[in-house]
């Protein structure tokens, strides 16, 4: 569970600081900068990675996934993540703002959790079920009472849906690839970023027109650095999370994983001084509890345990001999 935790908390930090990166010069109101932010957030997330396996050795261990059907299906889960997923939730922030976003890209785990029970047999139980629905909840409520559409509000819920869309997807393909012995989760983060950046390079900057944009502006400018911070914090929470779905399964990780919500009013309270309303505070809280509750198949594993008190017959000294010497 704790890397659930981790991987929501770290987007949580990514999420805020590509937002402070897009308020920059040259994002601040172009037209190009969600597609552009989502390339290069991606494209330095593949860099980073690149330099991680190379460090470790795994360069060759990732040339090995890639030839598998495993491999080739979280390729297919980076497309929809990435190009699908990320450029969606972008170009809802930009036309919706970051709150009406929540309210609808925060669903992907309930999309995710349909496929997962259909596609991998992953069940839930009706409390879990509940707990999930009780989150998402209150994500929309807190992304309710935050801001307003700022531009085409039809345009915002359509990159928002796009979002749910790939997010799920990517999430359940990816529990589905790394059942593969020979594509763990860090092959697979690195066989998704590398894909992602490459299909915005290839077809989504130049078919969009932000080529231009992305490289003689975007790609020099300070904020480019800000955006590869904020991948770099990206691509610990992915490694979380996909460690997360690899350990206990696609639907549970994103309930988890959707605590970035909370975790993002959190870090724009340090970062940019941005005071939560006293909803806003509930809604955390209770996204947070949520989320646990729906990861957690039984909810007396989360009661603290206390250990027995040993009785005179228990002692190590008391006439019998440990079974296992040196571990108590």
């Amino acid at each position: 569970m704790k890397y659930g935790v981790l991987s929501g908390m770290l987007w949580g930090l990514d999420t805020v600081v590509l937002a402070m990166a897009l308020a920059l010069i040259p994002f601040a109101g172009s037209p190009d900068a969600p597609l552009t932010g989502a390339f290069l957030h991606d494209a330095a997330s593949a860099v980073i990675l690149l330099v991680y396996m190379a460090v470790r050795g795994r360069l060759r261990d990732t040339l090995t996934a890639v030839r598998t059907r495993s491999g080739k299906a979280v390729m297919l889960a980076a497309l929809l993540g990435g190009p699908v997923g990320m450029s969606g939730y972008l170009i809802a922030i930009n036309n919706i703002g970051p709150g009406y976003t929540a309210i609808i890209s925060t669903f992907y785990p309930a999309f995710g959790t349909l496929l997962a029970f259909l596609l991998l047999k992953e069940r839930m139980r009706p409390g879990q079920i509940i707990a999930l629905l009780v989150a998402l909840a209150a994500v929309a409520v807190s992304g309710w009472s935050s801001d307003a559409p700022t531009g085409s509000a039809l345009l915002g819920v359509l990159g928002a849906l796009g979002c749910v869309v790939g997010w799920g997807s990517e999430a359940v393909l990816l529990a589905w690839g790394m059942r593969d012995d020979a594509v763990d989760n860090e092959t697979a983060l690195h066989i998704r970023q590398t894909t992602s950046g490459l299909a915005y390079l290839v077809v989504v900057i130049p078919v969009s027109g932000s080529f231009h944009f992305a490289i003689r502006e975007a790609a020099v400018s300070t904020a480019t650095g800000v955006v590869a911070l904020a991948a770099l914090t990206g691509a610990a929470s992915y490694l979380y999370y996909y460690k997360a779905i690899d350990t206990i399964g696609a639907s549970r990780g994103m309930a988890l994983n959707i605590s970035y919500s909370a975790w993002a009013v959190v870090f724009a309270l340090v970062l940019q001084r941005t005071v939560p309303s006293a909803l806003q505070i509930v809604c955390c809280v209770v996204t947070l509890v949520g989320t646990v509750l729906a990861a957690t198949p039984d909810w007396r594993d989360l009661r603290p345990t206390r250990r027995p008190a040993r009785g005179p017959a228990e002692e190590p000294d008391a006439g019998r001999e440990d079974p296992e010497p040196g571990r108590r």
